[in-house]
């Protein structure tokens, strides 16, 4: 332990009262050293109420020791708000305002986040003044199965000068629901917190169970559970780019796409019995086995599949007229990306090099290489092209994982043990969106006294705002499909 802050490896756990408790002055010091000069990024960003007094507690992912920093300081009614100073901080503080009803001072926008005392929308937006300048409402309702959001837009013609995003609509109350756990609706609630990225979710509250209750998970069973996120991965990846296909009208991809898709989750269904992957992780191991069989069927859908695949991307990455949609079309500059905290594809895209499966390694088995991230600039091309690149490296993985995993893997489901008491675990995967962290401490009796996820879009919904800024309104589909952040993800 340091005496600023306590260093924990991914899904490694420790006592409560191990995290050193510094003053405010201290605490904004050490966050913001971090951020600025050791290239540190905030995982998570919350209030836990200690029985005496409410600590602020700041989750720092330090790639340079592949470990999170931990540190915290005790506030009374209010805090300095360290949003002026890092926008990373933004929503973070937002959520430890509305949810606690500490008051960060100073806080340049203090809006609701979620909405959890209910009115979801009914705010003061940002409005220009002038006689040119006319705003566009779009949402909450939007067509088809999209998820409610609302985008308000301040225009001067068709150029964009704002947006500005109201989300909350999707808040259910998950991590208050989680309290008091791990129990039988644990896992469930879990994974549907923003279904798309189940495994990615199921796989940290594993991680986090198995580390509270000192339990062991063999290389062959994380292999497996590797697999399912990488299937994850793909369908998603494949899912966007068909959809901004058919957001510039490119009919081809757009058709194959979806189908190929359909593909992608049906061999997770393979794998895990369900084609989101739900229902196949469980703490200590896996619900349901494998064989010879199952890794065959898999491997032969694969190589059928692929062609299909990198054919119906390269047909979209080799038009002219797609190309003169995406290049140089919302772009988000590398230095706006690194102040915003965005995480991912969307950090990815601007040239920043983070990955959460590289920089906070978290079960000593292979995992997939990261891209080369210094030839993106931040538009929707770079988005797309690194989803794509992202696939190749999945199917590559995917390919030479399978292929050592002929062997029969059986269920291996335990009895959850009473878990450490009074202690802090983290755990953070890198879903198809990006980092996805979960933190539990646990009280007295084991059971968790809070629950924090932090999902990707947390991070990311300012860079699509950013992105849109001196825009064509009419770009702001295959901007925001670039981005196709989670407003469940995000309203928990």
């Amino acid at each position: 332990m340091d005496k600023n802050y306590l260093l924990l490896a991914n899904g490694q756990s420790a006592g409560i009262k191990n995290i050193p408790v510094l003053t405010e002055i201290d605490f904004d010091r050490e966050c913001l050293h971090a951020i600025r000069e050791e290239k540190c990024h905030v995982s998570a960003f919350f209030a836990v109420d200690s029985g005496e007094k409410t600590l602020l507690t700041a989750i720092l992912a330090d790639p340079g020791v592949r470990k999170f920093r931990v540190l915290q300081t005790p506030v009374s009614g209010k805090f300095l708000s360290l949003t002026p100073h890092h926008a990373g901080f933004n929503r973070f503080e937002r959520d430890v305002f509305e949810s606690g009803g500490l008051i960060p001072e100073g806080h340049p926008d203090l809006k609701p986040l979620r909405f959890t005392g209910g009115h979801a929308g009914e705010m003061e937006f940002f409005a220009m003044q002038g006689k040119a300048v006319h705003e566009v409402a779009v949402g909450p309702v939007h067509a088809g199965v999209i998820e409610p959001g609302h985008f308000r837009f301040e225009c001067m013609g068709e150029k964009v000068y704002n947006l500005e995003i109201s989300l909350g609509y999707q808040h259910r109350g998950v991590e208050k629901m989680l309290l008091n756990g791990p129990d039988k609706r644990t896992m469930h609630l879990i994974e549907t917190a923003a279904g798309d990225s189940s495994v990615a979710a199921a796989w940290n509250i594993c991680r986090i169970i198995e580390s509270l209750g000192s339990l062991e998970v063999s290389e062959n069973i994380n292999l497996l559970r590797q697999c399912a996120l990488e299937l994850e991965r793909c369908a998603n990846h494949i899912g966007d780019l068909g959809a901004l296909a058919g957001d510039v009208a490119f009919l081809p991809t757009a058709g194959f796409c979806g189908r190929i898709r359909g593909e992608y989750l049906n061999m997770s269904a393979v794998l895990a019995g369900n084609r989101f992957g739900r229902n196949f992780l469980v703490p200590g191991g896996i619900r349901y086995g494998s064989d010879a069989a199952v890794i065959r069927e898999i491997t032969a859908k694969l190589r059928i599949v692929m062609p299909e695949l990198w054919n119906a991307l390269e047909l979209m990455f080799n038009s002219p007229t797609v190309l003169d949609r995406f290049e140089n079309t919302g772009t988000v500059s590398r230095e706006t990306a690194l102040d915003l905290g965005l995480v991912g594809v969307a950090a990815r895209a601007c040239g920043l090099d983070m990955n959460t499966a590289r920089d906070l390694p978290g079960g000593g088995f292979a995992i997939p290489s990261v891209i080369d991230t210094g030839k993106f600039n931040g538009d929707v091309l770079s988005r797309a092209v690194v989803r794509y690149e992202e696939l190749k490296k999945s199917h590559e993985y995917l390919l030479a994982t399978l292929d050592t995993l002929s062997c029969k893997i059986s269920p291996s489901a335990v009895k959850i043990p009473a878990l450490q008491s009074n202690a802090i675990c983290i755990s953070a995967t890198e879903a198809w969106r990006g980092e996805l962290c979960h933190t539990v401490i646990t009280g007295d009796d084991g059971k968790f006294k809070l629950v924090k996820i932090t999902d990707p879009s947390m991070h990311n919904w300012e860079g699509l705002a950013m992105a849109l800024r001196d825009e064509e309104i009419s770009h702001f589909p295959i901007c925001n499909k670039s981005f196709n952040l989670s407003y469940c993800g995000h309203d928990l």
